[in-house]
């Protein structure tokens, strides 16, 4: 607490003071803005480290089999998935000189960048058994970390501002760095690998430098964000009630919420779908087009950068159109690239390029919309019962996902080894591997995106229902309004 209290104060210190009227609807500054969105580089950028490399650099580096491989990353995962409601629950209790977000995001972005260094640490034992033993270790305390630091921060987003369009802008802030942090993580490893020869020491030094970004990362966005995180709690505490439900009847409560049923499904299948591909990616670019690494990582590149770019375009198209429309407008998009990537064949180097850009403009809107959706849906809630509940709600979005994808990498790495995958091998695959890889890169992804598509057009929350649900707080709090 004493940590707490002299961070408190030099932040406070060092923040000049303003004549402005903060509340929940006052638009957000640039400032603010940016240091928010800087926050998220604690997450993207060894998450996406993880999900491009993690299997492979198990498989492939550290020798283990690929089935076993899959059963570290879905034990990690859904553990990182259990901690979520807990987490989001004493986060939402939480008291303390800094409120209730920023203590976790402050205490636990030091192990978190820690563990980032362990997970690509070869294991002192090469025998498989004690391997598995190391390697899920370090993942269970990778991902505690990473809930303790992400899930805190992710509630920011709907405890800054209630601005329909604002929070717009401000996920958007935030998904350019989640796609900034994915391209920097590629072009580090691109780098690092370019300038290393060792296999081995590649890594670790990759995983050296994802730490101490994911530090101060974090640091900076405390820094910008806590004079407006701390006016606008005190306008909260004026119409949010204290609840004596109990855990179990909170969340169950949370399920009577049907736009958050949506906004769940929409999340878990962008996600399910994004993450699969850039999971079998490598595989992919190695052994169906029988191309180097180089091309897979330039290729996701290309994918996160027309995403970056096409962010400005979505984001403007969604103060005109509402978010649920662009989600419908952009998905088709990276639908027809999974398709495209399915058909794709050896030599066809151009085209696969080309399908990387059509990927990245549909891939923008999985960035923006779910995230931008679920601040409203807490907005009802807090109409309904009277409490604001971000942590409930963020960790519960965030568990299915990390559930969904556990499952889903897990499946991968059985896929491969049922196959017939060879671990490490130079020569060529049996045609069993090259089909599953196919079928993980294009017909499942599809049938994903096209679940979270009907979910989408069902979603209900527009910009004028949302303005009348923060009318109904304010009059159900100000019975002479």
């Amino acid at each position: 607490m004493g940590i707490l209290l002299i961070l408190r104060d030099i932040i406070t210190r060092f923040q000049m003071s303003s004549p402005q009227e903060f509340h929940p609807q006052t638009k957000l500054n640039f400032s603010t803005k940016l240091a928010y969105g800087i926050g998220e580089l604690s997450g993207s950028l060894p998450s996406n480290i993880l999900v491009f490399f993690f299997l492979f650099f198990l498989t492939d580096i550290a020798g283990l089999k690929p089935g076993l491989a899959g059963i570290i990353v879905m034990i990690g995962k859904i553990w990182d998935a259990i901690n979520d409601p807990l987490i989001g629950w004493l986060s939402d209790r939480t008291r303390s000189p800094f409120g209730r977000r920023y203590p976790w995001m402050i205490l636990g972005s030091i192990p978190l960048g820690l563990s980032c260094v362990l997970l690509w640490t070869i294991s002192p034992s090469n025998h498989q058994p004690f391997q598995i033993i190391y390697y899920t270790i370090i993942a269970l305390v990778f991902y505690t970390a990473f809930t303790a630091v992400l899930l805190p921060y992710s509630a920011l987003s709907a405890e800054l501002t209630q601005d329909y369009h604002d929070r717009t802008n401000l996920i958007s802030f935030r998904s350019a760095f989640s796609i900034g942090g994915s391209i920097l993580s590629l072009i580090l490893a691109e780098l690092i690998f370019n300038w290393v020869n060792n296999e081995e020491k590649q890594y670790l030094i990759l995983g050296f430098v994802a730490g101490l970004i994911t530090i101060i990362s974090i640091y900076i966005s405390v820094f910008g964000t806590y004079k407006r995180y701390n006016h606008v709690q005190q306008d909260y505490s004026n119409y949010s009630k204290t609840s004596s439900l109990s855990f179990r009847e909170k969340l169950s409560l949370v399920f009577t919420n049907f736009p958050f049923i949506c906004v769940m499904i929409i999340y878990l299948c962008s996600w399910l779908s994004v993450q699969t591909i850039a999971a079998i990616l490598p595989y992919f670019v190695i052994n169906c087009m029988g191309l180097t690494e180089e091309h897979f990582t330039r290729m996701a590149i290309m994918v996160q950068g027309t995403a970056l770019m096409m962010m400005v375009v979505w984001s403007y198209l969604s103060r005109r159109l509402g978010k649920k429309v662009i989600y419908l407008m952009g998905i088709p998009f990276t639908i027809v690239a999974e398709l495209g990537l399915f058909l794709l064949q050896p030599g066809q180097v151009i085209l696969m390029y080309l399908i990387a850009i059509v990927a990245g403009i549909g891939i923008a809107t999985a960035y923006i919309v779910p995230w931008s959706m679920l601040p409203d849906v807490v907005d009802l809630d807090q109409l309904k019962t009277g409490e604001r509940r971000e942590g409930i709600f963020f960790a519960l979005v965030v568990q299915l996902q990390k559930i969904g994808i556990a499952v889903a990498l897990f499946v991968v790495g059985k896929i491969l080894d049922i196959a017939g995958y060879i671990p490490g091998s130079t020569g060529q695959q049996p045609e069993t591997a090259l089909w599953a890889i196919r079928m993980i890169i294009g017909p499942v992804p599809i049938t994903l995106l096209m679940i979270g598509f009907v979910f989408a057009y069902l979603y209900p929350i527009t910009q004028a229902i949302h303005q009348d649900i923060l009318s109904k707080i304010y009059q159900n709090n100000n019975p002479h309004y």
